[in-house]
C-alpha cells in the first residue's frame, strides 16, 4: 500500500507483544499477542522496508512455546524497565519529521488511580507489563501521555495502536479477552507509585493536566488526552473488551487480536491514499460484526493518511456494516442520529477511495427502505444488473464490503410524516387492555382517522409509520415513537369528542419538531469549518461531549466559531423539552439572523432551566446552529409549546420582517447576498399547520453552502 522509498531511512517501529505473564492472579495467558506482533513487523519490513538491523524496529515479546518457535530470535522481554527504556531509545534515535509506529498486543487493565490530585481521576488506564508480579508496576495512561508528548515535542509523527481492553473477562471457548479476570472490576490493589518515566510524580501530573485543559474532548478512549499531535487507535472503548480469537478456524488454528488482523488485513488489501478515519471506519465495521461489545476508538487526526504526515481532505461519508449480495441489502452505520429516514439514497465506493466526484467509480447505489434505527439502518441495492452484482460478489469472496464507504446522494426531508392507528389485545400485560377499554378503542381510533383525514401533515400508514395512536391503560390516547412519548401536555381522554383533532394536532407539531430536528446538508461546503460546542461554568469542555449532565440552573456557555473563508449568517435553535423551538439571541441581538465573519468567535452564556411542570425532573435538550453564506429566515422553524396556540397567517408577519431585514441593508449602503434556497426549505415546514407541504422537496435541492451542528444535553433537577 505504502510507497516503500518513502520509509527507507524515516521510520521507526516499537512493537509490544505478551502472551506468557509472571504468574499472577489476576491475567490469564494469551495466545495470539505475540503472534500479532510477528505479522505487524513482516509487514513492516515487507511492506515499508524498514529493519531491525537497520536500528529501525525494536521487538519486545514473551511469546507461548507455539508461537516463540515462528520467531527468527528471541526478543528483549517486555518488563516494565524494558518497556519504558525502549520509548526513550526510539524518541532519541528519530528525528523531526520521522514517523514513529508503537504496537501494543496485550492485557490492559483499570486500576485505583496514584495520581489523586488530578482533578476527576478516579481510574487509571494502564498497559501490563509480563513482570508485574514482581515488578508490582503498569505502565499507565500518565506516564504514556508523557512518552508520547516527548515524541510529538520532537516533531515525530507517532502513530499508536493499542490492542488490549481496559475491562475484561474469561475465556470463551477460542475467544479471549485482554482484561482481568475479575469480569471488569478495577485493580485496587496498592502498588508502587514510583515512575521510571519522570522520577518526580508531580511532573507527570503537570504534564496530563496540560494536555487535558487544552484538549477538545478532554480524555479520549480512557488513555490520552485527546490531541491532533498523534494518532491513538484503540481496541475498545474504556468499558469495553477486546477479542483475540481464531478467524480462519478451518485453515489454521492461530488466535489473532480481532483488531491486529483486521488492521492488517485492511492495510494489504487498500489502495494508497488511505486515512485513519477510513481505516477505523473498516476496523468498527468488522469488529463491532463479530464482537458487540468492542467498537474501536479513534484518537486524533483521523484525516492523516496512514503511515503518512499529509492529511487527507476526505467527504463525508458512512461506511457499510455488512452486506448480503444475494438479497441485496446492505447495513449502514448511520440512521435517526444522523437524521435518515426511508428514501435517502447512498453510492458505495471501493475502500480508500478521495475523490467521490467520479461516477464510473461507484460499486452500487443503495437505498434506505427498512430498520432505520439510532446508529443503523438497512438499505437496498437499486439499478443493478447481473453484471453489477457478480462484481459485487467478487469483492465479497475477497474480503466484503464491510467498511466501504457510502456517500449521500440524496436526503429527502420527510415533511409528511405517518402515523398508524394500533389496536391493544385484551390483558393484563404492558401493552394490552382491560375489557371495558376494549370494547371502546376502535371507535375511539375510528375517530382519529376521520381527523388525520382533513390534515396535509400525517398521514395514515398501516403498517410501518412515524408515530403509533394507541389507547392507554388510563382511557386516553397515547402517541408513541417505540413506547409513549412523555412530557404531551394534558391527557386527551377518548371519552372527549375534542381529543381526536387534538390528537391530530399533537402529531402535527411533533412532525415540525422532528423534521426540525433531523435537517442536516449531506453536502455542506461549510459544516467541518464550524465549531459548536457547549462549555462548562469555567468555560471549559465537558469531560464526554457526548453525554453532557448539569443540574437545573447551572451556567455553562455556548461557544460558536467561523474557521471557513465565507461570512455566515447563523442562528441558533432552542428545541426545547416542552416541544417549543425558539431562537437564541447571539450577543443578546435578536434579529433574523446574525452575521459570523471569518474566523469570528462567540461565547454565549446561558441557564437552561426544566419546565415548571409535572412530570420534568430531567429533561434532554438540543440546540441546533444553522449557517449559510447566503440569507435565510430561521424564525420559521420556531415552535410554540406543544398545546399552545399556533399563530394562522403567521407567515405574512415572518415575510414581512424579513423584508424589513433587507430594507435595513439596503439603507445602511449594503448589497444583501442573494437569498439562499435553504430559505424556501424553512418557509415550506414552518408553513401554517393547514398548508400542505410540497411533499417531494429534497434537502440537495436547496443548495451546499449552508449547515447544521447540533448539541445536546440532560438536565437533571436538584433533589433536595
Amino acid at each position: 500500500m505504502p510507497d516503500q522509498d518513502k520509509f527507507a531511512s524515516n521510520f521507526y517501529a516499537l512493537l509490544i507483544g505478551i502472551d506468557v505473564y509472571e504468574p499472577n492472579n489476576q491475567f490469564d495467558d494469551l495466545g495470539g499477542a505475540a503472534r500479532d506482533i510477528n505479522l505487524v513487523a513482516d509487514y513492516l519490513e515487507k511492506t515499508l522496508g524498514i529493519s531491525e538491523e537497520a536500528g529501525q524496529l525494536c521487538r519486545l515479546t514473551s511469546p507461548s512455546p507455539t508461537v516463540a518457535k515462528a520467531f527468527p530470535k528471541k526478543d528483549p522481554l517486555p518488563t516494565y524497565r524494558n518497556i519504558v527504556k525502549a520509548f526513550e531509545e526510539v524518541t532519541n534515535r528519530a528525528q523531526t519529521g520521522d514517523q514513529v509506529y508503537i504496537h501494543y498486543s496485550g492485557h490492559g487493565v483499570r486500576a485505583q488511580t496514584i495520581y489523586p490530585d488530578l482533578e476527576a481521576k478516579q481510574w487509571d488506564e494502564g498497559i501490563v507489563p509480563m513482570d508485574l508480579a514482581t515488578d508490582g508496576r503498569y505502565l499507565r495512561d500518565v506516564e504514556l501521555t508523557t512518552l508520547l508528548k516527548r515524541m510529538t515535542d520532537k516533531g515525530l509523527f507517532v502513530t499508536v495502536v493499542l490492542d488490549s481492553c481496559n475491562s475484561g473477562g474469561a475465556t470463551r471457548g477460542d475467544t479471549k479477552i485482554r482484561g482481568t479476570r475479575s469480569g471488569g472490576a478495577p485493580d485496587l490493589t496498592d502498588r508502587p507509585k514510583e515512575s521510571l518515566v519522570e522520577p518526580v510524580q508531580a511532573t507527570l501530573e503537570a504534564t496530563w493536566r496540560a494536555l487535558v485543559e487544552r484538549a477538545p474532548n478532554k480524555v479520549a478512549a480512557g488513555w490520552a488526552p485527546a490531541s491532533q499531535e498523534y494518532v491513538l487507535l484503540a481496541a475498545c472503548r474504556p468499558t469495553e473488551e477486546a477479542y483475540e480469537y481464531v478467524v480462519n478456524p478451518k485453515s489454521s488454528p492461530d488466535s489473532h487480536g480481532a483488531l491486529t488482523y483486521w488492521m492488517l488485513d485492511t492495510l494489504k488489501s487498500s489502495p494508497p491514499n488511505l486515512s485513519y478515519k477510513l481505516l477505523h471506519d473498516r476496523l468498527c465495521a468488522k469488529i463491532h460484526s463479530k464482537f458487540a461489545r468492542q467498537i474501536p476508538m479513534l484518537v486524533g487526526d483521523g484525516d492523516r493518511k496512514v503511515f503518512g504526515s499529509d492529511r487527507l481532505v476526505n467527504t463525508y461519508t458512512v461506511a457499510v456494516l455488512s452486506a448480503n449480495v444475494d438479497k441485496k441489502r446492505v447495513t449502514l452505520n448511520a440512521g435517526l442520529v444522523q437524521g435518515l429516514s426511508e428514501g435517502a439514497r447512498f453510492a458505495i465506493y471501493p475502500l480508500g477511495t478521495s475523490d467521490f466526484s467520479k461516477k464510473d467509480q461507484e460499486l452500487v447505489v443503495v437505498e434506505v427502505t427498512e430498520n432505520v434505527d439510532p446508529s443503523t439502518c438497512t438499505a437496498k441495492m437499486v439499478d443493478i444488473d447481473e453484471k453489477g452484482l457478480k462484481a459485487l460478489s467478487d469483492v465479497e469472496k475477497a474480503g466484503g464490503l464491510a467498511g466501504f464507504p457510502a456517500v449521500m446522494l440524496s436526503a429527502p426531508t420527510a415533511l409528511v410524516r405517518s402515523a398508524r392507528l394500533f389496536e391493544k389485545s385484551s390483558g393484563n400485560a404492558e401493552d394490552q387492555l382491560p375489557p371495558e377499554l376494549i370494547s371502546q378503542q376502535s371507535t375511539a381510533l375510528e375517530a382519529v382517522r376521520q381527523a388525520l383525514a382533513s390534515n396535509g401533515w400525517v398521514r395514515e400508514e398501516p403498517e410501518k409509520a412515524d408515530f403509533q395512536v394507541a389507547v392507554g391503560k388510563d382511557g386516553t390516547y397515547e402517541i408513541c415513537e417505540g413506547k409513549p412519548i412523555e412530557n404531551l401536555g394534558t391527557p386527551l381522554k377518548i371519552t372527549d369528542p375534542n381529543s381526536p383533532a387534538e390528537v391530530v394536532k399533537r402529531l402535527i407539531h411533533l412532525t415540525k419538531y422532528k423534521t426540525f430536528e433531523s435537517l442536516i446538508n449531506p453536502d455542506s461546503d461549510i459544516e467541518n469549518q464550524l465549531i459548536f460546542e457547549l462549555l462548562d461554568e469555567d468555560k471549559q469542555p465537558f469531560p464526554d461531549p457526548q453525554n453532557i449532565v448539569f443540574v437545573d440552573g447551572d451556567v455553562v456557555h455556548l461557544k460558536i466559531k467561523n474557521n471557513s473563508e465565507l461570512s455566515l449568517n447563523i442562528a441558533i435553535l432552542d428545541l426545547e423539552p416542552t416541544w417549543e423551538i425558539s431562537q437564541i439571541p447571539v450577543q443578546s441581538i435578536d434579529e433574523v439572523f446574525y452575521n459570523l465573519s471569518k474566523d469570528d468567535e462567540r461565547t454565549i452564556k446561558l441557564r437552561p432551566r426544566l419546565p415548571e411542570k409535572e412530570g420534568y425532573e430531567g429533561a434532554v435538550e438540543i440546540l441546533k446552529l444553522f449557517a449559510t453564506g447566503q440569507i435565510a429566515d430561521f424564525r420559521w422553524m420556531q415552535l410554540p409549546a406543544l398545546d399552545e396556540a399556533f399563530p394562522t397567517a403567521r407567515g405574512r408577519g415572518l415575510k414581512q420582517g424579513f423584508s424589513e431585514k433587507l430594507d435595513e441593508m439596503r439603507t445602511r449602503g449594503e448589497t444583501p447576498p442573494p437569498v439562499s434556497p435553504l430559505n424556501d426549505l424553512l418557509v415550506m415546514i414552518g408553513g401554517d399547520v393547514d398548508t400542505p407541504p410540497q411533499t417531494r422537496a429534497m434537502a440537495r435541492e436547496f443548495g451546499s453552502e449552508w449547515a447544521t451542528k447540533t448539541v445536546s444535553f440532560r438536565i437533571e433537577r436538584i433533589v433536595m
